[in-house]
């Protein structure tokens, strides 16, 4: 393989991941307009809702954002009665978020697509593949700070 086809076949991969990044989230994304949110929520209720009691500092590392881009989405999500947050018990300070009873299910809803697509793929291409799959997105998370995380989801 030359050097020009190797790096056509690199700008394929890249082309690939925004491929499976959008239908990853296609679904999702028009179960969240019915509920008026958006992917920013549905990222916010994933791992409020497996890293339950996670303080917002912690969310905050997660999803590499700044507080102020996460101010509206989190107030939001407290109106619509999504999520609730109640203070550390050991320091006041820190603030802690839970989701409610209609959070979950929401989250649930919003998951179960993905989680029937993604099994979809794997019964499709077969197990053997996963593994080195995984290995490749081990990589690309390892890098994040969040990544410390995922031992926890």
């Amino acid at each position: 393989m030359t050097a020009s086809e190797h790096e056509h076949a690199l700008y394929k991969k890249i082309a690939l991941f925004f491929f499976a990044y959008r239908s990853l989230n296609e679904k999702p994304d028009r179960i969240a307009e019915k509920y008026a949110i958006q992917r920013v929520h549905h990222r916010i209720l994933f791992f409020i809702g497996h890293l339950p009691g996670l303080s917002v500092n912690e969310l905050l590392t997660i999803l590499e954002v700044t507080k102020q881009a996460l101010n509206v989405p989190l107030r939001q999500l407290r109106e619509k009665n999504y999520i609730t947050t109640d203070s550390d018990p050991h320091d006041k300070r820190i603030k802690r978020l839970h989701l409610t009873g209609s959070g979950s299910e929401l989250l649930q809803e919003l998951t179960a697509v993905q989680m029937e697509q993604l099994q979809a793929i794997i019964d499709k291409v077969g197990a053997s593949h996963i593994a080195a799959w995984t290995k490749v997105m081990e990589e690309y998370a390892e890098e994040r700070p969040g990544s410390k995380y995922l031992d926890s989801l």
